[in-house]
């Protein structure tokens, strides 16, 4: 299956039928009367969320999406035939902009979400619709008003309660494989996860969270060095980061400086992002000597001044994730029950959503746009935007 988290489309609404222009002709009845007909309706585009969707990927094949056109009035007083409206299915999480204005249309995050993106035109008035006890024999009748065309980007944002960060070769692959189905790719050298990677942790029946783990961090990757550019964006929705920390790094730097970076990415991506609900996680602690393990952690925790929740586990072997797993949990089960009782949290929570996805989106552009200044200032003809082409494997298990 191949993931796109991005595609551009255009799409046209039906144009409506004309009305008819026509007068009633019968044995018998030499002066009928009008009996012209309106048209029908054009057909609207309609985006709709599917749960059994998860890509984007057909949208990269087929750009043009036309709706049916409304037919023409016809004599008798018969109406044209409407357009049928034409339905696009996009994933769950599906964020719609206009291409041209970059207003928001609507962001689609429940299966079955419905969006109407551009609307049919509106039919023509047959002669029969102008008679009047003036006007016996009218020969006026109205066309059909064209359809609403658009250019629309789609963005796809994985929905997940819980989001891992880190540097490359941190572990993130592994933890999500102990603690879910899933199963990513997992080796000893980094950039290892080319695309996110959904897993759901299954901690007691019927009581689950979804975690995503993102491609490995670098230094500069706000500014689009690495692959963190491309797939920050999708931590704008989680409830919760995780921020994985390799307790014995291979390249001799320490677990501080590898916080301080991811922090440092954090806040000139997206500042908002930054100040969400953030646990530290230290990782590979097995391979700390045991007597060394308490002070090391300790010694990190004290030299951040971290003062929200800390974790230390072994995720190659499992260990102390269980707990961490029923932690994050009730976290994330608390958050649903606040947002559901306080409308007001909702709401408040809904708009800082908003200018997340703001914010990433205007990082995202700025730096779109440096590049083809660059390549402008170097006589590069070609300004495609490569990132937006890329297509990756992605894979999603769910976990029964």
């Amino acid at each position: 299956m191949k993931f796109v988290d991005e595609a551009v489309i255009r799409v046209a609404a039906g144009r409506g039928g004309n009305g008819c222009l026509s007068f009633r002709r019968e044995k018998y009845i030499p002066r009928g009367g009008p009996d012209g007909g309106d048209g029908g309706d054009g057909g609207s585009i309609i985006l709709r969320a599917d749960s059994a969707s998860n890509t984007l990927v057909d949208y990269r094949f087929v750009k043009h999406y036309q709706a049916q056109s409304g037919e023409p009035g016809r004599g008798g007083n018969c109406r044209g035939k409407s357009g049928e409206d034409l339905v696009l299915i996009v994933p769950v999480g599906t964020t719609v902009i206009d291409e041209d204005t970059r207003e928001v249309l609507g962001d689609l995050i429940e299966a079955g979400d419905e969006l109407k993106v551009a609307q049919g035109g509106f039919h023509g008035l047959g002669n029969t619709r102008f008679k009047s006890s003036t006007n016996r024999a009218p020969r006026q009748f109205t066309r059909g008003s064209d359809g609403e065309m658009r250019s629309l980007r789609l963005e796809l944002k994985v929905l997940a309660d819980v989001g891992l960060l880190g540097l490359p070769n941190a572990g993130k692959s592994t933890f999500i494989r102990a603690v879910s189905a899933a199963k990513p790719k997992v080796a000893n050298y980094p950039f290892t996860t080319l695309v996110p990677n959904l897993g759901v942790v299954s901690v007691q029946p019927h009581r689950s969270f979804v975690i995503a783990d993102i491609p490995g961090l670098v230094e500069g990757a706000a500014d689009g060095a690495g692959l963190g550019i491309r797939f920050l964006k999708h931590l704008t929705r989680t409830r919760l980061l995780l921020h994985i920390v390799d307790m014995a790094p291979y390249d001799g730097s320490t677990p501080e400086e590898a916080v301080s970076v991811i922090t440092e990415e954090l806040k000139q991506f997206s500042p908002l992002l930054a100040n969400r609900d953030r646990w530290l996680v230290l990782n590979k602690i097995d391979l700390l000597p045991e007597e060394e393990r308490e002070a090391r952690c300790q010694a990190v925790v004290d030299a951040l001044a971290w003062e929200g929740p800390v974790y230390k586990i072994a995720a190659i072997s499992a260990e102390n994730t269980k707990r961490l797993c029923q932690d994050i949990l009730a976290f994330v089960e608390a958050q649903a029950e606040r947002l559901s009782e306080d409308p007001d949290a909702a709401e408040r929570e809904r708009e800082i959503q908003e200018a997340m996805q703001q914010e990433a989106r205007d990082r995202i552009a700025a730096l779109h746009a440096a590049r083809k200044a660059r390549q402008q200032a170097d006589g590069d003809e070609d300004d495609s935007d490569d990132g937006d082409d890329d297509d990756y494997d992605v894979e999603v298990v769910y976990r029964p």
